[in-house]
């Protein structure tokens, strides 16, 4: 089946969704497995799943891109362990747009002309409005830890779109998840130790088909399709989403300033997707 027609920001949004619903549903793991175990076990989860369908042979592997795929599971593990810690400090709506800070690096970085940076502008606009960091306190810690989660989401957009040009289809992320999830047994496997039931597994393969493996698939496919910078800064929706699985699901509210916000994260995001397209070689199917 082909999906040379399909434009880059539709599977980009679709992983942003799965995304903001698997961190919600993550949550429920905390209390038995710590922030730390629950992304280890995920990674886990993503690193069996694809073992198992892609089955890679490293002997077709080039050495340099070997070494790429190891620096992107790096990434992807430090990406995954800081955001739960950070969640789990100082929530999930204040988390995401901090973190957002990594790919909105990138996009400003990777901007080709002043028109192209004021979208990652606004969208930075938009996330301080939904966030209103002026109403509360911060925790120190939990700020470290989702700016660590940023610079992890920086290097993976690169790192991904690089790997996606190198090596074909899923044998990428064959590879990055398990490098993934033995970096981070260290800091899981000591948390998670002990309270490794057949319930806990099961929600956290679950939890792995929702994170990594739909989402990462999805972006790895936008990625042959945007260029970093628009799919930085369409990575604003992050925030967006996760505020709307706020509404709908956890039965929070916003108010006219987190509205605005809103929009303008939805408006810089639609604008990045347009004026971003890649020129496309071949079907990364």
């Amino acid at each position: 089946m082909t999906t040379r027609g399909v434009p880059g920001w539709i599977p980009a949004v679709a992983a942003m969704a799965i995304l903001q619903l698997a961190a919600a549903l993550t949550t429920n793991l905390y209390p038995l497995v710590g922030p730390g175990g629950t992304g280890w076990l995920r990674l886990v989860g993503g690193a069996l799943i694809f073992l198992v369908i892609v089955r890679p042979n490293l002997r077709t592997f080039r050495r340099e891109d070997l070494i790429l795929l190891m620096w992107l599971g790096l990434a992807t593990a430090l990406m995954t362990i800081a955001f739960q810690f950070a969640v789990f400090r100082i929530g999930l709506s204040l988390t995401v747009p901090i973190q957002f800070l990594g790919p909105l690096a990138v996009g400003v970085l990777r901007a080709k002309s002043r028109a192209h940076i004021m979208w990652p502008v606004l969208a930075l606009l938009g996330v301080v409005a939904l966030t209103e960091p002026w109403t509360g306190t911060i925790d120190l810690w939990g700020v470290i830890f989702a700016l660590l989660a940023a610079l992890g989401w920086a290097l993976y957009i690169v790192l991904t779109q690089r790997a996606g040009d190198q090596v074909s289809g899923l044998q990428a992320l064959s590879i990055t998840i398990p490098v993934a999830a033995i970096a981070s047994t260290v800091i899981g496997l000591p948390e998670a130790w002990g309270h490794l039931t057949p319930a806990v597994l099961l929600e956290a393969l679950g939890l792995a088909v929702m994170m990594p493996v739909i989402p990462f698939i999805l972006e790895l496919f936008a990625l042959k399709r945007l260029t970093t910078a628009s799919f930085g800064t369409l990575m604003a929706g992050e925030p967006a989403l996760g505020a709307l699985w706020g509404v709908t699901l956890l039965g929070e509210r916003m108010d006219a300033i987190q509205l605005g916000g809103l929009c303008a994260v939805i408006a810089a995001g639609v604008a990045a997707a347009m004026t971003g397209k890649r020129s496309v070689d071949k079907d990364p199917a």
